[in-house]
């Protein structure tokens, strides 16, 4: 009781200290379960969609998928005949059956040609109003589609495009383009998936989406009173035998849930992953703070040990205070949480998804791992401080506080330190040299966790060097002020190491992101301009396939010299060692192609694959299965027939665009695919005549307006987007590694303040004799400066080196390109000195304030 009673009381005593420390496990906890309650609501918000949207029994095509991705090569939906209806109805437990016809392979734009996707990389989905729709959507304005000059759209998409009824827009699928005037708008009963969603009439949706009249995608399935799901999948299946797709309402949900799941724990573990680097952090912050309180409280214990109270009540106490602090921290985490996954729920509103706070989903396990993580994290953060405390001898009473640390303990700390990095820099070196990417990622992995964990124990070694050489470069110029800061973040080697480690492990993180980042992107561009020989690149962002139409837009413009069709087509290889190869890709292509891409072959041309019955295969396929310029392959097309087609050249696995493809001409596949069963072209490719390219372009442009659907790139345009794709990554990511950089800052700030608490008595006798207020501010602030510079240096220099070693494993994957984004390197660096600036801010200003003589009579 003694000790609980002792802990309160310095908690108490001392709790402005504890509270930036309390910030840190805050934080922590906070975006653990703020995390935890965001992906339980979606998944809960998804559970009651799919249970809503989901009839009893679906039947469908036997192509379709089972999340309702229903687009085939042709870029229509997998279709059956509309009198499958009728024979449903007959089957036993049916209580109603109704056809269903809707695609997601189409684009919707408005009068000028604008598209009306959602800009949140929802789907746009377009299909035809029926019962089982208006389960789930209540019309709110106007009237359903009765023609095919009438559409209706959801309010949400009508809301963010300023949509009204009688407004014309078009609908953009595989069999053309159709225009019709908004009928009426409807509202989603249950939350928005963040999709586009446009209803026609039953007619107008199969010849729209299907070009086919008296077909239907789905038939939604009602059983009657008292017939299970599993019993009325049974009877409408022995009523039409195995030829279609039959599901219940809770497999419907399962399979959409799945994929929907998938996303969501990439993104939660991902997101618990920064966490983790927040609390490793917060660790940091938690050390530096009890140690620079047993520090100053040495005098304390040493009279708590003198008047009797043993090692391991000194122990508890300050353990005792790490739980106190522990539990308010993670307490308060866990209610900040909840409002971090509201936040996060109207940031995903922004985006088109609309979740309600009523589906809000606060699991029991939540608050309980928020606690036990955030106290257990605190605990042991300060349980070597406690052990240090409980160290203090009753002689320590009689010396100033914060003695020296032990020497022997120091000697320890340099040679672990040094061991450490040392096999973490052998790590990196093995990962470097590794010859498979999947081999050398494991040892990259440990090179980094014992180079950081190194990088951590030899800190206070290192930062007596650095800190000389960054004092002798930046402090200097401010002169005795300026050699004072220095000499003041020399003082504790252990405490400045330990604050510029937490601000080490998130810059380490983004330096080592921004060298692979820009790698990628400069290998890629690399990749274009030695390989790329076309001048403009034709395709759909969303992977909506070209239309005959487009395609023949294309060839028409003026000013090509030539135009190259590329198709993906599916089939099954059977090669001379009598293996199947199920589920590969042929990319069927002009013979141009072979010009349009430069390839590299280890065997054979690539030019030659392109003749009738003839392919190429690439490296690590012909390996597997013994393949060399002259084996026959037997190719079973999808929807066509087989053929034995001759291995002509072998490509290179040591390739990034197109790598592990298989080619073969358009003309060879056309022999053994029906005409109607040949797949549309994923991409196609023009180049310009001999300096007209700036003429092309803009008549290529100007040929396909009428088809808003897809965007014309020439190399400079595809490099940029690139480049975008990979910076919106990286900005993402970014922004998660903020939270550790705040902590870290937090962790700079407790640094400081406690260090001016320590400094009271010199900080009066510096005043005493001479020194102003504002020198006294400059002082502090360039103090926090060189620590700051000192934890950006060890982290800049640190995750160059971990992106370095990546980037030698990315090359095994054809990314051959290191490529160092110094201004970005540089620009963090001289951002570092005004988070030192600004963390300095509140202790510089305390310091200010001091009175002398109370400064100077302080124990």
């Amino acid at each position: 009781m003694t000790v609980m009673k002792t802990s309160m009381r310095n908690f108490l005593a001392h709790k402005g200290r504890m509270a930036l420390s309390a910030v840190a496990v805050l934080l922590s906890v906070a975006f653990v379960c703020g995390t935890l309650v965001f992906t339980d609501t979606m998944n809960t918000t998804f559970d009651k969609l799919f249970a809503a949207t989901s009839s009893d029994v679906t039947v469908s095509a036997k192509g379709a998928s089972d999340t309702g991705e229903t687009t085939s090569g042709n870029g229509k939906p997998p279709v059956m005949p509309a009198d499958v209806v009728g024979k449903v109805r007959q089957a036993q437990g049916v209580k109603s059956a109704e056809g269903a016809v809707f695609s997601t392979s189409v684009t919707v734009v408005d009068a000028d040609k604008d598209s009306l996707s959602p800009s949140g990389g929802g789907p746009t989905i377009v299909g035809n109003w029926n019962a089982n729709e208006a389960r789930t959507m209540k019309i709110t304005e106007g009237a359903a589609p009765r023609n095919s000059g009438q559409i209706m759209v959801d309010a949400d998409t009508a809301d963010k495009h300023g949509l009204k009824v009688g407004d014309e827009i078009g609908v953009i699928s595989a069999v053309g383009t159709h225009t019709a005037k908004i009928s009426g708008v409807t509202a989603f009963q249950v939350t928005n998936p963040g999709a586009a969603i446009f209803y026609l009439d039953t007619k107008a949706a199969q010849d729209i989406l299907v070009g086919e009249s008296d077909v239907f995608t789905n038939v939604n399935v009602t059983a009657a009173a008292g017939v299970s799901d599993d019993r009325l999948k049974q009877n409408v299946t022995a009523a039409l035998g195995g030829d279609y797709k039959v599901q219940t309402a809770k497999e419907t949900a399962d399979a959409n849930q799945q994929e929907v799941g998938e996303f969501l724990n990439v993104m939660k573990y991902a997101m618990l992953g920064f966490a983790g680097i927040a609390f490793l952090v917060g660790i940091f912050l938690i050390i530096n703070t009890f140690s620079m309180l047993v520090a100053q409280r040495t005098r304390e214990i040493g009279l708590m040990r003198a008047i009797g109270s043993s090692r391991k009540q000194v122990n508890r106490s300050v353990l005792a205070e790490a739980l106190l602090l522990g539990v308010v921290g993670s307490v308060l985490g866990v209610g900040a949480g909840v409002g971090i996954a509201v936040g996060l729920m109207k940031l995903m509103s922004m985006t088109g998804m609309n979740l309600s706070t009523d589906d809000l989903t606060v699991a029991w396990t939540t608050p309980v791992i928020g606690l036990v993580l955030g106290v257990v994290v605190t605990v042991l953060a300060a349980y070597l401080p406690a052990r240090r405390a409980g160290k203090v001898s009753p002689m320590a009473a009689l010396r100033d506080a914060g003695a020296p640390a032990d020497a022997k303990a120091g000697v320890v700390r340099a040679v672990l330190g040094l061991l450490l990095t040392g096999g973490g820099v052998f790590g990196l070196y093995l990962a470097s040299a590794a010859d498979k990417a999947s081999e050398g990622s494991l040892w990259l992995g440990l090179g980094v966790v014992l180079s950081l964990i190194g990088f951590v124990v030899i800190g206070p070694l290192l930062a007596g060097g650095l800190v000389r050489v960054l004092g002798a470069v930046v402090l200097r110029a401010f002169g005795p002020v300026g050699r004072m800061a220095e000499r003041n973040a020399l003082r504790n080697p252990r405490r400045t190491g330990a604050t510029g480690a937490a601000l080490m492990i998130g810059l380490a993180l983004v330096a080592c992101l921004s060298v692979v980042g820009s790698s990628m992107v400069a290998s890629a561009t690399g990749q274009l301009d030695k390989t790329v020989g076309t001048d403009f690149i034709i395709q759909n962002d969303e992977g909506q396939l070209i239309t005959p139409q487009a395609a023949q837009a294309v060839k028409a413009t003026p000013g090509l010299e030539r135009v190259t069709e590329y198709k993906v087509i599916d089939a099954d290889l059977t090669t001379p060692d009598g293996k199947t190869s199920k589920g590969e890709t042929v990319n069927a292509a002009d013979p141009t192609y072979a010009t349009d891409l430069t390839t590299e072959t280890v065997a054979g041309k690539l030019a030659d694959a392109y003749k009738p019955d003839s392919m190429s295969v690439f490296e690590g396929f012909a390996a597997e299965h013994g393949l060399t310029i002259g084996s026959k392959v037997q190719v079973a097309f999808k929807d066509g027939t087989s053929a034995a087609l001759t291995v002509r050249a072998i490509t290179s696995d040591d390739v990034l665009i197109d790598k592990g493809a298989m080619y073969a001409s358009i003309a060879t596949v056309a022999t053994y695919v029906p005409a109607e069963k040949m797949p549309l072209d994923q991409l196609v490719f023009a180049t310009a005549k001999e300096g007209q390219q700036e003429a092309a372009y803009t008549a290529l442009k100007s040929a396909l307006h009428d088809y808003p659907q897809y965007t014309v790139r020439d190399q400079t345009d595809y490099k940029e987007a690139l480049k975008d794709q990979i910076g919106q990554l990286l900005n993402l990511i970014y922004g998660l590694l903020a939270l550790a950089i705040i902590v870290a800052v937090l962790g700079v700030v407790n640094t400081l303040a406690l260090s001016v608490v320590e400094r009271t008595r010199e900080i009066g006798l510096m005043r005493a004799i001479g020194l102003s207020r504002r020198q006294l501010r400059r002082m502090i602030r360039l103090e926090s400066v060189v620590i700051a510079l000192f934890g950006a240096l060890l982290g800049l220099g640190l995750g160059m080196g971990w992106g370095a070693t990546a980037q030698q494993l990315l090359a095994l994957e054809g990314l051959t390109v290191l490529d160092i984004p110094w201004p970005t390197i540089i620009g963090v660096f001289i951002a570092s000195a005004f988070v030192g600036l600004f963390a300095a801010l509140i202790p510089a200003f305390r310091a200010g304030r001091m009175n002398v003589l109370n400064a100077i009579a302080t124990d």
